[in-house]
C-alpha cells in the first residue's frame, strides 16, 4: 500500500500547550483523508508540520514520498495548501494573482496565464479575473484562494476547512472540485467542520482531540461506534407522540430519545424491525410523517467521541495565536 501521506507520532508543544501528542495520519494515494476535531484538538497544527510551514519536536513524517524535515523543498513542489483563511493579495487581480503563483512555480508566462484562465473557469471567476481581489466578496477570495492552491496541479492537496464562506451552493461546487481533483489522481487531507462535508467527501477519517488521534475508520464504521442502526420516526400528529414513544421502546427494547426535529429515534439491532414497525405503526393507528432506517449521522460520532458538537468554539484561539508566534 503507498501512503501519499504518512505520519508517525508527530508531537508540537507552544510553550505548556501540547498541540500534538504523537498523532499517526496516514491517506493512501487517490484518495481523502477527513481529519476532524474540534477548535483547538491540533488539525491546523497537524496540517501547518505536513506542508513544511512548522516542524515537529518529534516524529516522523513523508508527503509525496519525501520527508517534510529532511527535504521540505521537495515536499513543496508537490503540494498545494489552502488554510482557513483566504490569503491572496489584495492589491493583485485574480488573474495576477494566479499567473503570480504560476510564475513562482517557474510555469512559462503563456503557461501560466492558460492555468489561470482555466481555474477562473472553474471556479465561476471569469467575470470577475480582472478586478482586483480587494473587491471581491468573501466567499470569492475564497474560491480565488482555492484556486491558487492547484495552479501547479499538485499531487496531495491540504484544505484546511476550504469551504468556510461559501454559500451551500458554492460549497456543493467545491466538493465536485474535490472529487474531480482525486478523480484525477489528486490525494486530499481535509480538515472541516462540516460533518455532512466529510461524509460526502472522505474515504476515511481520523479524529483527533487534545491533540490525540482517538479514532480512525472509514465514515460507515465510525458511525457503527454508536452501535448499529437507528429507526426515526416522526408522528403525523404531535398528540399521539407518547403512543409512539410506548411502542418503539417495546419494539427495541430500549427507550426512544428525541431526535430534534419532533420525531423520536431508537437504537435497533437489525433490519428487520422496519416492516414490523410499519405493520404496528398501521395497527396501532399511528400515521407518521417520517420512518427511517439509518446509521448514526456523524455529528452524532463527533458528539460521542469529543463531547463536542460541530462548529463549538473552545480553545483554538490560544493555539492559533501560539502557532503564529512560531
Amino acid at each position: 500500500m503507498t501512503f501519499a501521506i504518512h505520519a508517525e507520532k508527530i508531537t508540537k508543544r507552544f510553550g505548556d500547550t501540547h498541540a500534538l501528542a504523537g498523532i499517526d495520519l496516514a491517506a493512501r494515494e487517490g484518495t481523502v483523508l477527513g481529519v476532524l476535531g474540534p477548535n483547538g484538538a491540533g488539525k491546523t497544527t497537524a496540517v501547518r508540520i505536513l506542508a513544511t510551514l512548522l516542524r515537529a519536536d518529534s516524529g516522523h513524517a513523508t508527503v509525496a514520498g519525501f520527508d517534510v524535515a529532511r527535504n521540505p523543498q521537495q515536499v513543496r513542489m508537490h503540494i498545494g495548501l489552502t488554510g482557513q483563511y483566504a490569503s491572496v493579495d489584495e492589491d493583485l487581480t485574480g488573474v495576477e494573482n494566479l499567473v503570480m503563483i504560476g510564475q513562482l512555480l517557474d510555469l512559462p508566462a503563456a503557461q501560466a496565464r492558460r492555468r489561470a484562465g482555466e481555474l477562473l473557469e472553474w471556479f465561476d471567476l471569469v467575470e470577475a479575473g480582472g478586478r482586483l481581489a480587494k473587491t471581491y466578496s468573501g466567499g470569492m477570495r475564497r474560491r480565488l484562494d482555492l484556486a491558487a492552491s492547484l495552479v501547479g496541479r499538485p499531487a496531495v492537496i491540504f484544505l484546511d476547512e476550504p469551504t468556510t464562506g461559501l454559500d451551500p451552493v458554492k460549497r456543493e461546487e467545491m466538493w465536485d472540485v474535490v472529487r474531480s481533483l482525486v478523480h484525477d489522481g489528486s490525494t486530499v487531507l481535509l480538515t472541516t467542520q462540516y460533518l455532512q462535508e466529510a461524509d460526502a467527501l472522505a474515504d476515511e477519517i481520523t479524529v483527533i482531540d487534545h491533540g490525540r488521534v482517538i479514532a480512525h475508520d472509514t465514515p460507515d464504521g465510525l458511525k457503527r461506534v454508536l452501535g448499529g442502526q437507528r429507526l426515526s420516526v416522526r408522528p403525523a400528529d404531535p398528540a399521539q407522540r407518547d403512543a409512539l414513544s410506548r411502542l418503539l421502546a417495546d419494539i427495541a427494547g430500549s427507550a426512544p430519545q428525541p431526535d430534534g426535529r419532533d420525531g423520536l429515534t431508537v437504537a435497533v439491532d437489525s433490519d428487520e424491525v422496519l416492516p414490523e414497525a410499519i405493520a404496528r405503526l398501521q395497527l396501532a393507528g399511528i400515521r407518521v410523517t417520517e420512518l427511517s432506517l439509518h446509521l448514526p449521522s456523524l455529528d452524532e460520532v463527533f458528539f460521542t467521541l469529543t463531547g463536542n458538537r460541530t462548529g463549538s468554539r473552545t480553545d483554538d484561539r490560544t493555539t492559533s495565536e501560539q502557532e503564529s508566534a512560531a
